[in-house]
């Protein structure tokens, strides 16, 4: 990178703590903190949804999925319609006419505090997955394009996102995805652009039709494979978990200025996402076109892998090298001056999802935790202290997560598993006491461990022996899990009743 590329990154950064900075004169309160007191539009919010759906994990992981494989996983973005539908008839307006802030709350209301419990952990396990691995995602492109250590990146990318966030909480937080969902947009415009000068659309059709790259997947009703339907069902459970579940998305409803703006940020989140994740899935395909028209260009890539993992040069696959293929094409073929702004774009693609889990996670701990077990009556600005100390603690736990996924192979692959894992019991519980008016403590107790059961059963199921696996795919925990709690509390009330 040059000095002019260098620059670009430094100002980019400073200008988000200049935003932390300047919101920072507002946060008096806790209030104000978590939710910016209900005064954001419905427009931004809706661009804070999508910045926080267009994280690292999309700008590095689909393109990396279409390249070394097929557009597969571009069906998860084909489920989010249904799930926003849901969600905006359904969640908004339960949530906001809650009176409180925290998403499981009520949990504690409808079963007890051990249904509050369960979900929040499940809530904080899934924010640190997340952030670990977009933290990840980050630095294995700026450690291709810099030589900077990874763990060094991880480290001040971190320390940079927790400054800003501490200082202009959730009004911060908000007022930056909405920079940062246009930056990274116009980031991905400029790579396909830059592509597209190259190749032309012709010649990345003919070599995606040739090697299947824009199959969906076989649409034969096969759960125990990446088919169309495993992924489809997939994504409706884990974006249904999104806009119904996480206190991320759910705490920002509350900073609306009503439920009717609320509601239109989710349709706005899928207007701008859907469209830009098929961008991403092109992406991936036309820089296949691009290396196979152009394999000589891709050589040192290869090599470098070879050597990393240890594999015979000659055996290499696409999919070997496909996280890191969006980088070593950056690093080779953009030109001075553009990598900056890239690289701004891909920082930003990550900061503004872990920007907001920072902030709901700190909110979750106060209101789930502190102020339940710990202190119930606390000043407004004492609140706001112990937001601030969570908001240090939560981030520095990312940048833990974020070392050890050092070295993981797929980005997308990692992600989906782990959420997939956490999800299931959030959105069982909850749609056990939502949908499931009469079901008691007890019989849900037995649910939910029957369910973690299944779940846990399902996520570690390689280490088992043969006759042992449920012989589904991984990425059907979440709906196995979800329907097991929601089934099982129904089936175990009825056994209650008839007794």
């Amino acid at each position: 990178m040059t000095t002019l590329d260098l620059a670009i990154i430094g100002i980019y950064l400073l200008s988000m703590v200049g935003v932390g900075i300047y919101f920072s004169q507002r946060n008096r309160n806790s209030e104000q903190f978590t939710t910016a007191s209900g005064q954001i539009p419905g427009w931004a919010l809706g661009l804070s949804f999508y910045a926080t759906f267009l994280s690292a994990i999309t700008f590095l992981g689909d393109p990396g999925k279409s390249f070394g494989s097929n557009w597969n996983p571009f069906v998860f973005s084909l489920s989010i319609p249904l799930a926003a539908w849901v969600s905006s008839k359904l969640f908004v307006p339960f949530y906001r006419n809650g009176q409180s802030v925290s998403a499981y709350s009520h949990l504690e209301e409808r079963f007890g505090a051990w249904a509050r419990t369960y979900a929040m952990l499940c809530f904080i396990m899934t924010q640190l997955a997340r952030m670990g691995t977009i933290f990840y995602g980050l630095a294995l492109t700026i450690n291709a394009l810099s030589g900077i250590e990874m763990s060094l990146i991880i480290i001040i990318a971190g320390l940079v996102i927790i400054l800003y966030t501490v200082l202009g909480g959730m009004e911060a937080v908000i007022w930056t995805e909405v920079i940062q969902a246009i930056l990274k947009t116009l980031g991905a415009l400029m790579i396909v652009g830059l592509i597209l000068n190259q190749v032309d659309f012709g010649e990345i059709w003919a070599i995606g039709q040739r090697d299947e790259k824009f199959s969906l997947g076989t649409f034969q009703l096969d759960l125990t494979t990446n088919s169309f339907w495993v992924i489809l069902l997939y994504g409706f459970f884990i974006n249904l978990t999104n806009f119904g579940v996480d206190q991320n998305y759910i705490q920002r409803y509350h900073t609306a200025k009503n439920t009717q703006d609320a509601a239109k940020s989710i349709w706005l989140c899928v207007l701008y996402y859907v469209p830009v994740s098929f961008l991403f899935f092109f992406l991936g395909t036309a820089l296949y076109a691009f290396y196979e028209l152009n394999p000589g260009l891709i050589v040192e890539l290869k090599q470098h892998v070879s050597e990393e993992k240890n594999i015979p040069l000659g055996s290499i696959k696409a999919v070997d090298y496909a996280d890191r293929v969006l980088p070593y094409f950056m690093k080779t073929q953009i030109p001075k001056g553009l990598l900056g702004l890239l690289l701004a774009a891909l920082l930003s693609a990550g900061m503004s999802t872990m920007s907001s889990g920072m902030n709901s996670s700190a909110t979750v701990f106060l209101k789930d935790i502190y102020l339940r077990y710990i202190q119930k009556d606390l000043s407004p600005q004492k609140q706001l202290r112990v937001l601030h100390i969570a908001t240090i603690v939560i981030g520095c736990l990312g940048i833990v997560f974020g070392i050890s996924m050092i070295g993981v192979k797929s980005l997308l692959d990692v992600w989906w598993k782990l959420s997939g894992i956490f999800a299931g019991g959030m959105l069982g519980i909850f749609l056990l006491g939502f949908l499931a008016k009469k079901v008691s403590n007890v019989a849900a107790k037995i649910a939910a461990f029957v369910g973690v059961i299944i779940i846990a059963w399902m996520s570690f199921k390689d280490n088992l022996p043969e006759n042992l696996r449920i012989p589904l795919d991984g990425k059907m925990t979440v709906v196995v899990g979800t329907l097991t709690i929601l089934l099982a509390g129904i089936l175990v009330q009825r056994i209650f009743k008839k007794q």
